[in-house]
């Protein structure tokens, strides 16, 4: 069993140099430390960060922490006893981290994985998810003025080896400097928010640099981002879509680009035209973000209106890892994918991946290189040599 004797929490800096939480716990089988990332292109519908703001929940955790030594946790449903304390006053980041570091404890204390203690299966038995590679980047996620309209170009190699597909995504990534320099003429080599590569194409320029590549490819759409007044407002070049428009031209893109990945190409709100789309496409992966936001609600009614194949899973968008599990039963009750995903500032923290494994995931989202992207992906890489170890024994 694991005590929780105090509570110690800081604001850290981001991969983005924006303030986060930190969150440290001193047990009985020692201290355990878990931080929390920042999403810049976040859904109308995730739960806040933070209650008011980052220092105040930094000091409602202190006033929480004699609390916290009366319960007792023993496996991944004791959270339960942790969110009934700190339920309406604290936001999800902090949530987040807090239950984060519980979950390395409770593995600490069992001697155990952290991917383990979620949903033990034997190591013969589970599954490694796919990688999905963002490696061009627009949006938000580019402070350039001229810039793809998408927010994210995705490599997804098909090898049964985590190891070999994060070599390849590197790979890839690396040789597109070429590409981009000739189709280019202000490409520079310079990195956006998820360490992409940030051009002044357009969505078909990139497209067109991609499909060479011979790995399947997909996109982050992000169309919140560029969707008022009931259009979508594009910018390179100039022009405004309608809905109906917007299907039309996503179809001819699938169709010429083959593409594999279609992450949130409607506005949040719209279940109808992700219905409509994924009617079009039906063996393609349209995927739900900002439309899901991590909430079993919203995958709900996506399930109930066929609007999606796949749904992205980030937990800060909620926090409580209870209502990831959630998320993810009804998720594959439902047969949807699962995609597990990082956010665009983030921390060397490296518990998605066990998060991943542990709940089923069937695509890990989480960028191709840099300090805080790397640290992901080798814990899955590590954690693919743990089940393969175990299997052969």
């Amino acid at each position: 069993m694991v005590v929780i004797n105090k509570v110690s929490t800081k604001s850290i800096k981001d991969s983005r140099k924006e303030k986060t939480i930190y969150v440290t716990i001193k047990t009985n089988v020692g201290e355990f430390s878990a931080s929390a990332p920042n999403g810049k292109s976040t859904g109308r519908h995730e739960i806040k960060p933070y209650k008011k703001n980052l220092e105040e929940d930094i000091k409602t955790l202190q006033k929480f922490s004699d609390y916290f030594s009366e319960e007792i946790i023993e496996n991944f449903k004791d959270l339960r006893r942790i969110e009934d304390i700190v339920d309406g006053h604290i936001g999800a980041n902090t949530l987040f981290a807090l239950e984060s570091a519980i979950l390395k404890a409770i593995a600490a204390e069992q001697k155990r994985e952290i991917w383990e203690i979620i949903n033990f299966i034997e190591p013969r038995k589970m599954k490694l998810p796919r990688l999905i590679g963002n490696c061009i980047g627009g949006g938000k996620h580019s402070s350039t003025e001229k810039k793809p309209d998408f927010q994210e170009f995705l490599l997804i190699p098909d090898l049964k080896s985590v190891k070999k597909s994060f070599e390849k995504n590197k790979k890839i990534k690396e040789d597109l400097i070429i590409e981009l320099k000739r189709a280019d003429k202000n490409f520079n080599e310079k990195k956006n928010d998820e360490n992409a590569w940030i051009t002044s194409l357009n969505e078909k320029e990139v497209f067109e640099i991609l499909k060479k590549e011979k790995v399947p490819i997909g996109t982050d759409i992000a169309s919140s981002s560029f969707y008022k007044r009931k259009k979508y407002h594009y910018k390179n070049p100039a022009l405004k879509r309608t809905k109906e428009e917007q299907l039309e031209y996503l179809s001819n893109l699938i169709k010429n680009f083959d593409l594999f990945y279609i992450e949130d190409p409607f506005e949040e709100e719209d279940f109808e035209s992700f219905a409509k789309l994924f009617k079009r496409f039906p063996d393609k992966l349209i995927v739900g973000d900002d439309l899901t936001v991590t909430d079993t609600k919203r995958l709900k009614k996506a399930i109930e209106t066929k609007s999606i194949k796949g749904v992205i899973v980030k937990p800060n968008q909620c926090g409580s890892l209870l209502n990831v599990k959630d998320v993810c039963e009804l998720a594959k009750k439902n047969k949807i994918k699962i995609i597990f995903s990082h956010r665009s500032g983030e921390t060397k923290e490296n518990i998605l991946a066990d998060l991943a494994v542990g709940f089923g995931a069937d695509f890990f989202k989480c960028g191709i290189d840099g300090l805080e992207r790397e640290v992901k992906l080798k814990r899955l890489i590590e954690i693919e040599k743990e089940i393969t170890h175990s299997a052969k024994d």
